[in-house]
């Protein structure tokens, strides 16, 4: 059995590897073919979280769940207050008249968004190589690294095709939901799993709150807004492209949210829970 799952994790592995090898190739060809400086962005982004793993594991734990989630939280913290910023900004320039028209959020691209998806393009693409390098996943189709995957062919091409971008800015909201999530690992980790301190009742009732409206919600009236606008897109990619990316993240909220409430049961009965891969 346990040479079974071990081949499994090498065939998902070797899988997802060489996906980030061509995304990598599609993003060098860009940049010093095409000319596109502005993606030297997502570049930094893989290097800023690059050097926060470092300092993290130079400085505080070698623990590699303990390093990658502690990185994710950081970049949930840095994106959420992006997209919080970049909404709040346009609302106070512009007011909300407009701002979520279907050309605003197809051909528009508000200030500072263009950059922030960069950079949280490249964490996905340094989180990715950082689960594979230590194995911080099971079975042949890990959610995590399929979640990844999605975002990077998703981001991506908007990012080449300069279409979209505010679309995506608006699904980067479920990073306040991931606040609380990678919060409850790292606390967890650290040793405090008091299911009746007020902490930690607090802390669930902001997950479960930020899960339903930042995550759940956000994503399905995202969904809904681009069936309802489905006439106004052309006959490119743009389209299937968003459906099938925003599918795929509905599917995986679900999932997520039965491993929370799964994850909820076991912290409130007082069960270990002592796995050393990312839920």
């Amino acid at each position: 059995m346990a040479r079974m799952v071990q081949n499994e994790n090498k065939a998902a592995g070797a899988f997802f590897f060489a996906t980030l090898v061509l995304w990598l190739l599609s993003l060098s060809f860009e940049i010093v073919f095409n000319k596109r400086n502005e993606l030297l962005c997502v570049i930094a982004g893989c290097c800023f979280f690059q050097t926060a793993n470092w300092v993290i594991r130079f400085r505080f734990s070698k623990d590699p769940l303990f390093v990658n989630t502690s990185v994710s939280l950081l970049h949930s913290f840095i994106i959420s207050s992006s997209v919080v910023f970049i909404l709040v900004n346009q609302w106070l320039k512009n007011g909300s008249n407009g701002m979520f028209e279907h050309s605003q959020l197809f051909g528009g691209t508000w200030p500072w968004a263009y950059p922030a998806l960069c950079f949280s393009c490249g964490y996905f693409a340094y989180d990715q190589w950082d689960m594979l390098h230590y194995r911080l996943y099971n079975g042949w189709i890990p959610a995590i690294l399929l979640h990844h995957l999605i975002l990077l062919i998703c981001f991506s091409l908007a990012l080449y095709r300069n279409v979209t971008i505010n679309y995506l800015i608006l699904t980067l909201i479920c990073e306040l939901h991931s606040i609380f999530l990678h919060v409850r690992k790292v606390r967890r980790m650290a040793g405090l799993r008091d299911a009746n301190s007020t902490i930690v009742r607090a802390e669930w009732v902001l997950n479960w709150v930020a899960f339903i409206l930042a995550r759940f919600v956000s994503h399905v009236l995202i969904t809904v807004k681009l069936l309802r606008d489905r006439h106004k897109f052309g006959k490119g990619i743009e389209l299937p492209l968003a459906l099938f990316g925003m599918v795929g993240m509905n599917l995986l909220n679900v999932f997520l949210g039965i491993d929370l409430f799964h994850a909820f049961k076991r912290e409130i009965s007082s069960q270990p829970n002592s796995h050393h891969h990312r839920e």
